[in-house]
């Protein structure tokens, strides 16, 4: 199911969007999901994307990047300008968590947003054991980690609460990148929203 190395929330996101539907991916690194959507779900697409290197890597793909802060908001687009604005696996990394769930369902029609589960049942294990987890979802180690929260599925879905956002569907993975049924919140290691505007 998974292309080559790529990341299994590619799968189910790809699956969400229409040929010829107009995508921003916030903190879109190399450009691997918009090459993938633009090459096969013939989506017209743009990404915002801090690091230099990345940046450079999403270009030299012939993907068109703007260089910029996502924490900073999204002013610089009109409202509704997007059919899906996709946040793949950063919700985590971003300090100011609701204005930025706000900015991207004002600037598109729905939101898309994957994020690593904490509760996953190895993650406990690790917690349990003593030790912070570190996973496929979780690579990096509590000293040098960019996330700044660790949250879960029903952690999320209470924020969504909140903000009276409509999860109009939501997808869970394991670490093999296999669907999961039932358990979400225990057995799933990663989890991917699509979101509604609130009403």
């Amino acid at each position: 199911m998974t292309h080559n190395n790529e990341r299994a929330d590619f799968d189910v996101i790809a699956g969400w969007v229409q040929p010829g539907e107009r995508v921003l991916d916030l903190g879109c690194g190399d450009g691997s999901l918009l090459g993938r959507l633009i090459g096969e779900r013939g989506a017209r697409g743009y990404g915002v994307e801090l690091e230099d290197a990345a940046v450079l890597a999403a270009v030299t793909k012939g993907i068109n990047v703007i260089q910029g802060n996502i924490e900073q908001g999204l002013a610089g687009f009109d409202d509704g300008t997007f059919d899906h604005v996709v946040l793949s696996r950063t919700l985590q990394t971003v300090r100011h968590t609701e204005n930025l769930l706000r900015e991207m369902l004002r600037v598109g029609r729905e939101a898309v947003v994957s994020f690593p589960n904490f509760a996953y049942w190895k993650n406990r294990m690790a917690v349990m054991s003593g030790r912070m987890p570190v996973s496929e979802d979780l690579p990096y180690e509590w000293f040098d980690t960019p996330n700044l929260r660790f949250f879960t599925i029903l952690d999320f879905e209470a924020l969504c609460e909140k903000m009276g956002l409509a999860i109009r569907e939501r997808q869970v993975l394991d670490d093999a990148g296999q669907l999961v049924a039932e358990e979400q919140n225990f057995l799933g290691s990663l989890a991917v929203y699509r979101l509604g505007r609130p009403g």
